[in-house]
């Protein structure tokens, strides 16, 4: 089934590529319930619904598609739903996930069709790169302030925090802890820096487990998405277009990119064709719906898959895997919810992924303005409005405007054209 001889790989590598593989992504059921519970979602409900993305997504890429690719909510989108979506156009969290349920909708939608290829090679790839620095630089902002780091300032916005503070110094310590282990390559660097972490605040005592270990999952809301044909209206009777458009826009971009950087990585390329590309994107799109109706921020394709491939991962064994070991994962809640309580076990996660996603600056062409200029304001632009969407919006704007001033108008696909409209109108007219 998994091909295993053809791909030169054996059941012990694919099975201990899937353990390395959950290790360095299993921060996320601790993360992403800490984010979206500044949006308002019961930790319970986020914790679960991230495990049922998870699963769904993984197993898909595993029996369909036959890729050691992980799926999981996305780190950055989850940022955005919070803060941007929910923050910003002051809604309820069960209409935001209307929103991702659409987006997530229309994402299978486009995985079917030859659009989403048209789309991908439409956006100009320095956009594409200021969007993933942009997003890096934001949730690092976030982990920061979440541990007291850097605090309000009212004249200069931001200003450092209480170095001396425990919640400060725990935090540090866990930075430290985490970069050293990624430094010396060791696989779950993120989550044993939690670990460690963890244990260093439980024995100074800002740590503790009064609801125990162990707890069947629960949903406490039920599905939160029961009727497609409600949430569609919802999305048209809030104006959420361009936050739809903004899910999906990331979610494509971040996902393909992904799955290509990692099947190069595990030499499963065929020249410059990714086979079964549709199954793959359908693992993501499918997760990112059915996570939406259950409580959680779209889906993407994990990065940290490649410490599997590096571990000889090559067929869907390993992220079947993984799937298993998030089912497990599923009953451990009350541990999760403990260590997801204290901000400094968590943030320096944050702060470090946010440092990795600002690697895309370096494919940047900074010696073109009109290239340069257009990526440098949506990295600018995210962390400084606290807005995915509008770091996005305003790359969008000004990326033909220079094209234009500088006579290179043909060079710009109509899609951007279009994009740059919508975007104006909804910086100029729509309440945000």
């Amino acid at each position: 089934m998994f091909k295993l001889k053809e791909n030169q790989t054996d059941v012990k590598t694919e099975i201990l590529a899937g353990f390395t593989t959950f290790l360095t992504m299993v921060y996320i059921v601790v993360v992403n319930p800490i984010i979206l519970k500044d949006a308002g979602v019961p930790f319970e409900q986020v914790f679960t619904a991230t495990i049922i993305a998870t699963v769904i997504g993984t197993l898909w890429m595993a029996l369909a598609a036959n890729y050691p690719i992980a799926i999981a909510p996305g780190m950055g989108l989850n940022a955005y739903f919070a803060y941007s979506v929910v923050g910003a156009h002051n809604i309820s969290y069960t209409i935001a996930f209307a929103a991702v349920f659409v987006a997530g909708v229309i994402f299978i939608i486009l995985s079917l069709t030859p659009f989403r290829k048209i789309l991908i090679e439409a956006i100009p790839a320095n956009l594409k790169h200021g969007i993933t620095a942009g997003i890096g630089l934001f949730i690092a902002f976030i982990g920061m302030r979440l541990t007291g780091i850097i605090v309000a300032h009212p004249t200069n916005l931001v200003a450092l925090g209480d170095l001396h503070s425990p919640g400060v110094l725990l935090a540090l310590l866990g930075l430290a802890v985490t970069l050293i282990l990624m430094a010396l390559n060791v696989h779950g660097a993120l989550f044993i820096g939690m670990i460690i972490t963890a244990v260093v605040a439980y024995f100074t005592g800002q740590l503790s487990f009064e609801h125990g270990f162990i707890e069947k999952p629960s949903l406490p809301e039920g599905l939160l998405v029961t009727n497609p044909i409600a949430a569609f209206g919802d999305v048209f009777e809030h104006f959420l277009f361009a936050v739809v458009f903004s899910f999906l826009l990331v979610t494509i971009f971040d996902t393909t990119g992904t799955m290509i950087g990692v099947a190069q990585q595990a030499g499963l390329m065929k020249g410059n064709s990714f086979p079964r590309a549709r199954q793959a994107l359908l693992a993501d799109s499918v997760a990112t719906t059915v996570g939406a109706m259950f409580g959680t921020s779209p889906t993407s394709a994990y990065i940290e898959s490649s410490s599997g491939v590096a571990a000889g991962g090559r067929t869907g064994l390993t992220t079947l895997t993984v799937s298993a070991l998030f089912i497990i994962a599923a009953f451990f809640g009350p541990l999760v919810s403990a260590v997801s309580g204290l901000s400094a076990i968590t943030a320096p996660a944050l702060i470090i992924v946010g440092s990795l996603m600002m690697g895309a600056i370096s494919e940047i062409n900074w010696k073109k303005i009109d290239e340069g200029f257009p990526a440098f304001l949506i990295i600018l632009s995210m962390p400084l409005t606290s807005s995915i969407a509008t770091g996005i919006a305003l790359g969008f704007i000004s990326y033909p405007l220079l094209k234009i001033a500088k006579g290179k108008w043909r060079e710009v696909h109509p899609l951007v054209y279009i994009f740059a409209v919508l975007f104006f109108y909804q910086l100029a007219f729509i309440p945000h």
